[in-house]
């Protein structure tokens, strides 16, 4: 995952500060030496990095943080906060037109993921913002370029407006009129990309500009090519003058310097990040969030959120009703563990969790053999089995084992695990949550979706 080196470095050199309690300026000064050679390694811009060493510096050490009762505390505190400004403070929407449709002009270099990103987007506004979108396929020279948006379009239910290989402007021209006319408020222009910056692409990008004037212009930057992607930044910004970015790959880059400079270097905002191949693994970019997920904080806001967006409401009520008059089933175990492989990787998630690295869980996936494994045994069984699993005694496990391509030991397991978690359901069914984590969760609404302190639906993690 992104930032996971620079994440650990910081760590080390917050440690090593608070191993020292009282600190002096000299112990500041070393501390900002190992940050610099740690974001250096990220592949922070060297001028970004030099600005933000000396910013922290300077606040740093100051007589009311050195003085303090915990001035590690406080220095860790300062960086946080240099951080969440480095990257632009807070996040910012997409500009939504007075008048519609918005028109969003969806630019970039080949490779960067744009088709996919703009459909990504559209799905995004589609289910979040109740918007109905239109995807223009406005790349007339990349092969299957306009298949491509036609079938991620499909996929997420979204019109797509293309006229073959005529010219871009005409097309960006007829989709907005077409817009107009199908009652879409939501334009996304998917124009043609090159291997790298060139004049004739910049002309062609103006010229769509000037005709049909877009509300947004995004440029699709990708994460993995570290300072290019700042580059490719700067350059389309001086040509277009963008209005943010959308910072694909984040979650295939484990420095993410990308992430960290753009703001920086172009002005422009980070908007939207892509976190994952799939069309509704894209984000809302939260400064704030990711500063905090750098320095090991974790981002609980994001994993509630998470959980909201993938729990059934219906199912999370008769869920409760199941737990209050202790029927929880392996079917029932099996539809929540359904829901929590919905929200993503265990890795992903863990990255989301105070004081947890996702290096820690690196293997144990719940998209991969484990729940594929769990899910065959579960399905072997008998309704009966799994409303009972109390009379699943050694014959009957046998044959599930065989039915599932398993052994007698990995269905032992299973059961195992679920018992354990109707012990658990039973005391966070009564909402009998630890002191420490509801009071970090109150200001959220206090429970997370389904029941107290549980995952979607009431899965207690």
């Amino acid at each position: 995952m992104a930032f996971e080196g620079l994440t650990e470095k910081l760590s080390a050199a917050f440690k090593k500060l608070r191993g020292k309690g009282r600190l002096t300026e000299a112990d500041v000064k070393e501390a900002m030496r190992e940050i610099r050679l740690a974001l250096l390694e990220a592949d922070v811009s060297y001028k970004v990095v030099k600005q933000f060493i000396a910013q922290v510096t300077e606040k740093a050490v100051g007589a009311d943080v050195l003085e303090a009762l915990s001035p590690a505390q406080q220095i860790v505190k300062i960086v946080n906060q240099e951080l969440t400004g480095l990257m632009g403070g807070e996040s910012t929407k997409l500009t939504i037109a007075s008048k519609p449709p918005t028109v969003v002009m969806m630019v970039g270099l080949q490779g960067a993921g744009k088709t996919t990103n703009c459909a990504k987007l559209a799905g995004l506004m589609k289910r979040k913002e109740g918007k109905r979108p239109l995807l223009a396929a406005c790349d007339i020279y990349r092969p299957a370029a306009i298949q491509q948006l036609e079938v991620v379009g499909k996929q997420l239910d979204i019109p797509v407006f293309q006229m073959g290989q005529t010219d871009p402007v005409e097309i960006a021209k007829a989709a907005i009129a077409h817009a107009r006319e199908h009652g879409n408020d939501l334009v996304f222009l998917d124009t043609a990309g090159r291997l790298h910056v060139d004049e004739e692409l910049m002309d062609e990008l103006r010229r769509i500009k000037a005709a049909v004037e877009p509300t947004e212009i995004l440029l699709v930057v990708d994460a993995m090519i570290g300072q290019d992607a700042v580059n490719a930044a700067k350059a389309f910004d001086d040509a277009l003058d963008i209005d943010g970015v959308v910072l694909t790959k984040l979650d295939g880059d484990a420095r993410g310097g990308a992430a960290l400079s753009i703001k920086a270097v172009t002005g422009k905002p980070i908007k939207f990040v892509g976190v994952g191949e799939k069309l509704d693994q894209i984000e809302v970019f939260h400064p704030d969030r990711m500063a905090s997920r750098i320095l090991g904080m974790g981002d609980v806001l994001s994993l509630i959120e998470k959980a909201e967006q993938n729990f059934d409401q219906k199912k999370a009520l008769e869920l409760q009703e199941k737990l209050r008059k202790n029927k929880f089933t392996l079917t029932d175990f099996y539809e929540q563990m359904a829901q929590l492989q919905n929200m993503g990787s265990l890795t992903e998630l863990a990255g989301m969790l105070p004081g947890v690295k996702a290096s820690d869980l690196e293997g144990a996936d719940l998209n991969t053999n484990m729940f594929k494994q769990m899910s065959a045994i579960i399905q072997s069984m008998t309704p009966y089995e799994r409303e009972n699993p109390s009379v699943l005694n050694s014959s009957r496990k046998k044959r599930i084992a065989a039915g599932s391509g398993t052994q007698v030991v990995d269905v032992n397991r299973l059961l195992k695990q679920f018992e354990l978690l109707q012990s658990l359901t039973k005391q966070f069914s009564g909402g009998k949550l630890p002191r420490g984590l509801r009071k970090r969760m109150g200001k959220k609404g206090g429970m997370m979706p389904g029941m107290g302190g549980g995952m979607p639906g009431g899965f207690p993690f």
